[in-house]
């Protein structure tokens, strides 16, 4: 008698959950849990756990957040990716810029939604993405998809040309006199996300404090508010 493996769409759906704040990582496993079909095999509350867990139980999809102690979202998936190409990853996070998105993406991530989507959302997201599609949520796929119908030379007529979309954006901020807290009200990000854009405007054009970074850009004619 002939056997077959069983096939990907009908192989249970394993998956590990990684997030620092356990009331995620219970509502998280109370959700998938409770789908015929999807298994939580594992948990983790740090990024290096997080590859660790992975590697001991080969899920189909990894699901994780971006910013957790000792090894960041993103590094975690690279190591993922690389180490167990079979598991997918999903990222599930508050933060919705830019440089968060492609940086997950370009790590290997086949999926990047909010954590304010809604249940059936979250579960639409494990399977599209264990079945070895891409997804990603609403508001992200809006980011996505004005990032790539952006003109070719888009970046060559800008007056910074090393800075990311979001990096401008923050750069003109500053530029109009706001500081981090305002900024990050206006763009509707976490401090730390606009911290982390400062520190590489600030590297990106080689100047050492805000001031400078301010006579730069208003030079260039950032910061001009009607």
């Amino acid at each position: 008698m002939t056997t077959h493996a069983e096939s990907p769409e009908l192989a249970e759906l394993t998956v590990v959950i990684a997030d620092d704040h356990p009331v995620v990582r219970g509502g998280l496993r109370a959700l998938l849990g409770s789908i015929d079909g999807i298994t939580v095999v594992g948990e983790a509350a740090g990024g290096r756990d997080a590859v660790r867990e992975t590697l001991l139980h080969r899920p189909r999809v990894l699901v994780v957040d971006l910013e957790m102690p000792d090894l960041d979202g993103v590094s975690a998936t690279r190591e993922v990716a690389a180490a167990a190409p079979e598991t997918a990853v999903l990222v599930l996070t508050m933060f919705e810029d830019d440089e968060s998105v492609f940086a997950a993406m370009r790590a290997g991530a086949r999926g990047f939604i909010l954590k304010g989507a809604g249940q059936d959302e979250i579960v639409r997201a494990v399977r599209c993405v264990a079945a070895g599609e891409a997804i990603f949520g609403p508001r992200i796929a809006r980011r996505v998809a004005e990032w790539m119908s952006r003109p070719a030379d888009a970046a060559a007529s800008s007056p910074f040309p090393e800075l990311t979309v979001r990096e401008l954006e923050v750069l003109d901020l500053i530029a109009a006199g706001m500081a981090n807290p305002a900024i990050a009200r206006t763009l509707r990000l976490a401090p730390k996300t606009i911290s982390n854009h400062v520190s590489a405007i600030f590297m990106k054009l080689r100047v050492a404090d805000r001031a400078t970074a301010i006579v730069r850009a208003r030079d260039a004619g950032l910061g001009r508010r009607s």
